[in-house]
């Protein structure tokens, strides 16, 4: 039986099974054509029930998930017969949409449903990784221990609970061991190249992005015209890999990764976002001489006012209103430098003095945003009340491989350092678009935080 006939068969089923849902993945896995003809076989089922609910439901919620539009299954799902299949599938959407709670809690119901219950272990350990509950994930995929020796999951994620607790090179291993075991794992392909991305290794982690969404037996690629494969659309992977291939400056292969994403869900609002930064790269001339400019004026304002001479009592004044570096002065007023107390007319001399002769002024800043393209650090953020939020590691949020490579560059390590960022200082740094800094508001957002307000 063709693919195309196997798709057609089961769309037409009154209820899905377990395995039916499995054989509806392999079946698009062997279309020529597979997101388009996937995408017609849901418009198809849509428009035959309208107001979708039991089995009709799940059926359309479960091809939506295939299609990455997550919320779209969740709604769906929703309405479903409250069945095993409605309650992973429904899991496996919150997890995408970073609703980790409400996955756990449908893992559950899915057990009790009867759902494999490996497979629900295995799927709770990953999303209590994800959360950051590592000594958890380790206790639950204990369930299994003796029998998972051969399970490639199981590795996946003892690789994934190594990886969190700072152990790379099990983590390497086990990501290594599952992939031998069922060649191309996905989950543990895309983890690899994640840790190598991460790591500098661009070439190793495009290679493997390449082979999470590469096509099941595909020619391997040339490194000139990637063939991206039709199935499972993992956009995590090939949004990841756009970035990799834009900063090598191959803008059409970036270009053909995101409209791969678009295909499946034209509602993804950080591929379309990226998408257009994309095409504008292409038609931006890289200025050597001002990005050398730039980097030597982020170098000044980063020198501490501490290397220069200065009286005890301006040194303590500048101390005491935490201004820390040459950019703090370029925020702040004469007003404000002599509305502090024991700071005077003889201490703002003095500062003058020195910031004239780096060509600086106090409150240059203030003035003229757009002057310097780098802003001072400013050491304090918004007032939260929360300091637990604040003091939360960068490297426990859930952000791109671009955004990340940023802060690091920045040397920015918790939320608490974000926040004193402010967007026009993020907007200066290289690589770092509109996409980008949307990405890093809605983070913060979700922490119930923003950036620094310019000035």
């Amino acid at each position: 039986m063709d693919a195309s006939t196997e798709l057609e068969e089961i769309m037409n089923k009154e209820t899905w099974t377990q395995d039916d849902c499995l054989c509806l993945r392999e079946a698009v896995s062997g279309l020529r054509d597979p997101i388009r003809k996937l995408r017609e076989s849901v418009a198809a089922l849509a428009a035959a029930n309208p107001s979708p609910a039991g089995a009709p439901a799940i059926k359309l919620g479960i091809a939506n998930f295939i299609l990455c539009r997550f919320g779209e299954a969740v709604e769906l799902l929703a309405d479903g017969t409250d069945n095993k299949e409605r309650r992973f599938y429904q899991a496996l959407c919150f997890k995408h949409l970073r609703r980790y709670d409400e996955a756990l809690e449908a893992l559950n119901y899915a057990e009790d449903r009867g759902w494999d219950q490996r497979q629900v272990t295995l799927e709770k350990a990953e999303v209590q990784c994800l959360v950051g509950d590592v000594e958890s994930a380790a206790r639950t995929i204990e369930r299994f221990a003796k029998s998972s020796r051969e399970n490639p999951d199981w590795h996946y994620i003892k690789g994934m609970i190594a990886e969190m607790q700072g152990d790379y090179d099990f983590a390497v291993e086990s990501y290594q061991t599952a992939r031998e075991l069922l060649p191309g794992h996905p989950a543990a392909t895309f983890r690899l190249a994640y840790h190598y991305d991460l790591h500098g290794d661009e070439e190793e982690a495009m290679e493997l992005y390449l082979e999470c969404v590469t096509a099941p037996g595909a020619e391997s690629p040339d490194a000139g015209s990637p063939r991206i494969g039709p199935y499972p659309v993992y956009a995590n992977a090939l949004l990841n890999l756009a970035v990799l291939y834009e900063d090598a400056g191959r803008y059409d292969d970036a270009a053909m990764c995101l409209r791969r994403i678009l295909a499946c869900n034209p509602d993804h609002a950080r591929a379309r976002l990226f998408l257009k930064d994309v095409l504008a790269s292409k038609t931006m001339v890289f200025d050597e001489d001002e990005a050398k400019r730039l980097a030597r004026q982020s170098d000044l304002l980063a020198i501490p006012v501490t290397d220069f001479e200065l009286s005890v009592r301006a040194r303590n004044c500048l101390k005491k209103m935490n201004i820390r570096t040459l950019g703090d002065l370029l925020h702040v007023t004469e007003v404000e430098l002599l509305g502090y107390k024991n700071f005077g007319e003889t201490s703002l001399a003095e500062i003058k003095t020195m910031l004239s002769l780096k060509n600086l002024r106090i409150g240059q800043m203030r003035e003229d945003v757009t002057e310097l393209s780098f802003e001072a650090h400013s050491e304090t953020g918004p007032s939260v009340g929360n300091e637990g939020v604040l003091a939360t590691p960068i490297s426990q949020i859930n952000i791109s491989i671009r955004v990340r490579k940023v802060l690091d560059k920045l040397n920015i390590k918790t939320l608490g350092e974000l926040t004193g960022k402010s967007e026009p200082e993020l907007m200066a740094c290289q690589n770092f678009g509109q996409t980008s800094l949307n990405e890093v508001l809605e983070r913060l957002a979700e922490y119930g935080l923003n950036l620094r307000e310019p000035g």
